[in-house]
């Protein structure tokens, strides 16, 4: 797929985005804007993923750590052909499919479900150990947030992936340096990322995480380390692709409001 073709994919996603949440009146837009490039890549590129057979035993798994941050998902699964569009629009509403965290249970494509910080890991680590103990060549990957990994139960399962040098795992960490309560440096420094995977023994890599050619390589390289996991340190924009929401704190948890709906929309080249 070209660049060109991933943007339009992206744009489409950022979109659906925020119609999803405007119409929910609840949602977290910014750290899912920031993600919406990567997951293309994954989907479109990357991940070996059947629409129609979701549970397809040799497919890649993917788990979204960042468990808020899933309409960015489920506007991405839509879009590959996991579900209709019009599933989209119920966000959040009782009884409906797409709630504000993902569910393994009742969402074709989710392969686990998330929303408690910091234990999106330790399940890939399952995943991937039991792709080796079957001997399987499917992959798991993970997008976590960069507030997320000061979640000790991270650094866990840093070491045990570590320990079983599971090279079939690569973790995304979002890094767009804020979370709910203000600035990664001033609520609790995560920082140095790079430099803390690497002495846990993982392969780290360094990405400007809206670049699909550095996305793409990144996880060429990943796949090709042998004898420990992967680690992708994407440097992000809260808020990607919309003017008004980008590095502001405040779209963490908000909802826009139709006018502001509009607005967005038209920045991300949509209909209103």
């Amino acid at each position: 797929m070209t660049n060109t073709e991933l943007a339009d994919h992206a744009a489409q996603v950022r979109r659906h985005i925020v119609k999803m949440i405007t119409e929910a009146r609840s949602g977290h837009p910014g750290g899912a804007l920031s993600i919406v490039d990567m997951l293309q890549v994954l989907y479109f590129e990357t991940m070996r993923v059947d629409p129609s057979r979701p549970h397809w035993e040799n497919r890649d798994r993917f788990v979204l750590s960042k468990g808020h941050a899933a309409p960015a998902l489920y506007a991405t699964l839509a879009a590959r052909g996991f579900f209709s569009e019009e599933k989209l629009w119920k966000l959040r509403q009782c009884g409906a499919m797409l709630q504000g965290n993902p569910d393994m249970n009742t969402t074709p494509g989710i392969d686990m479900s998330t929303g408690s910080l910091g234990q999106g890991l330790s399940a890939a680590n399952g995943m991937a150990l039991s792709a080796k103990v079957d001997a399987a060549d499917w992959r798991v990957y993970v997008i976590a947030g960069d507030g997320e990994i000061q979640e000790g139960q991270i650094w866990e399962a840093a070491m045990s992936a570590a320990q079983y040098q599971l090279d079939n795992l690569t973790l995304f960490i979002d890094h767009n340096g804020l979370q709910i309560d203000g600035a990664n440096t001033d609520v609790m420094s995560v920082m140095p990322i790079a430099d803390k995977f690497r002495s846990f023994g993982w392969n780290v890599l360094e990405i400007n995480g809206h670049d699909y050619d550095a996305i793409r390589s990144a996880l060429v390289l990943a796949k090709h380390a042998k004898g420990c996991p992967s680690v992708i340190v994407a440097e992000t924009i809260k808020g990607k692709g919309i003017s008004f929401m980008e590095n502001e704190i405040a779209w963490h948890g908000k909802a826009p409001d139709v006018r502001q709906c509009r607005e967005a929309l038209e920045e991300l080249g949509g209909n209103v």
